[in-house]
């Protein structure tokens, strides 16, 4: 059994895309790792790159090639300082010379280095083989970018194949929703405590307190600039950002210097039905136009994705419970995580496998079940919950124009952030008893429709509003 923590399900990084930008730059780290492993890295003459499937369809709408350019050169996606992000890549392409590690100048040219294969391998459809050209010879490693910014090496096929059991260290192993109610009961314990169990079996309590709320401040920064930054978006599409225009429709009166002053700053706003809603899109379209600029987001659990959690604790701290604390949080970050680790286990979350509802349908079951924690819900009533905000998400395509994350992505995440409060409701007045589709069940079911999905709605561009829409239209 596979064990997923919290922080696997939520990672800080570099937009995009957590499989086409933060995915590829992970994996070039590891390679640069494997070859200092095997002593050869300073041996290393030149380096080249073959992108496969949908990270070459997508991937320059995606960055995957400033992704690879950035992970090869040494910088770390939690840390880097964005606005130097355009002065690395513009350095290797004036140059033709890339830092290799930060370490090991070596000749690279951008346009030929890096190619663009259509065919997809057979293991996943995001695919990278980075190559190390030494003494004459050619050394490879692939790597498959399996959607959340995981990264597996093509050994992990051979392992499938001769059935090598992955054991969990974690006290309370779950693999589906009905193990989870299970641990619940027999600890008499919500899910959100079932969980910080298993957590405190890897880390102590204070480093996953420290490490949810530097998840929580990154969520919180990137509300704050997505709702003060005007201007439009890069990319042929000429993406206006609507979050500012939105904030300066529903900001009130009180002064702030800081996201914190900020947030406590909009609990006296007004309230009625259509400010929430406006409130909750305009968190999320924050979130997702930071994003779209190559911004620091949470992968939660993808980029593409990364508007919904945070819009919905937004909305339970500044709408619902003015004296919510990082007790609530806390136990927020860790139920949504634990639902979001169900369904990459049993499904997939990974557009180019499952199309946008792995991406936008979990974000939004992992963001209603915390929700309806929070909100007094049982065990039960928080994976019904979950199920309801995926079920209404089952069949939802992945077809980027321009291979952009941005339109229909953006919007997207506003609407998953609605559903997960709406599906929350729903759940809080249902008696489990009566309840006709269990979680296990709608994850199996999004895993089975993600197969039967055309490859052409599966983050390739190749269907749908992609080539509905055409870039001259817009």
């Amino acid at each position: 059994m596979e064990c997923i923590s919290v922080f696997d399900m939520l990672k800080i990084g570099v937009g995009p895309s957590s499989s086409h930008t933060l995915g590829p730059w992970r994996a070039a780290e590891r390679w640069i790792k494997e070859l200092k492993d095997k002593n050869k890295f300073d041996k290393v003459e030149k380096i080249t790159v073959d992108l496969y499937g949908s990270l070459s369809l997508t991937g320059k709408g995606h960055a995957t090639d400033y992704a690879v350019l950035l992970g090869l050169s040494g910088a770390n996606p939690e840390t880097i300082p964005v606005d130097t992000i355009d002065v690395i890549i513009n350095a290797i392409k004036n140059t033709n010379i890339l830092a290799f590690n930060n370490e090991k100048p070596l000749d690279f040219n951008v346009q030929s280095d890096i190619i663009f294969n259509k065919k997809f391998l057979p293991f996943h459809a995001n695919a990278l083989t980075f190559s190390a050209h030494i003494n004459g010879r050619r050394h490879r490693s692939t790597y498959y970018s399996i959607g959340g910014g995981f990264v597996v090496q093509e050994e992990r096929k051979v392992s499938k194949a001769n059935k090598i059991i992955f054991y969990c260290t974690f006290p309370y192993p779950i693999s589906y929703g009905e193990e989870l109610l299970k641990f619940c009961h027999q600890l008499n314990l919500p899910i959100s405590g079932v969980v910080l169990e298993n957590e405190k079996s890897i880390r102590d309590e204070a480093t996953i307190d420290a490490e949810l709320k530097r998840i929580w401040d990154t969520m919180l920064e990137c509300m704050y600039v997505g709702c003060h930054t005007e201007g439009t978006l890069p990319g042929g599409l000429k993406v206006r950002r609507r979050a500012y225009d939105m904030y300066q429709s529903l900001k009130g009166e009180k002064p702030y210097d800081t996201p914190v002053e900020w947030l406590h700053s909009i609990r006296d706003t007004e309230v009625k039905f259509r400010q929430i809603l406006k409130w909750v899109s305009c968190f999320a379209l924050a979130v997702n136009e930071v994003n779209a600029s190559l911004g620091r987001v949470v992968t939660a659990p993808t980029n593409g994705s990364a508007g919904v959690i945070p819009a919905v604790l937004m909305y339970y701290l500044v709408i619902e419970n003015h004296d919510g604390n990082f007790e609530d949080i806390k136990r927020f970050l860790l139920v949504a995580g634990e639902i979001g680790s169900i369904f990459k286990k049993g499904a997939t979350i990974s557009a180019a496998m499952g199309g946008c509802q792995a991406e936008i349908g979990v974000s939004s079951a992992m963001a209603a079940a915390a929700l309806c924690e929070l909100s007094g819900g049982t065990p039960e009533q928080v994976l019904i919950a979950a199920e309801i905000a995926m079920e209404h998400h089952l069949g939802l395509t992945c077809d980027p124009i321009g291979g952009l994350v941005q339109v229909p992505c953006i919007e997207r995440n506003a609407m998953g952030a609605i559903k997960a409060i709406n599906a929350c409701e729903l759940a809080l007045d249902t008696d489990h008893n009566n309840v006709k589709v269990p979680l296990d069940k709608v994850v199996n079911t999004m895993w089975e429709t993600a197969k039967d999905m055309n490859t052409k709605y599966k983050e390739t561009s190749e269907g749908g509003l992609a080539v509905g829409v055409h870039l001259t239209d817009c």
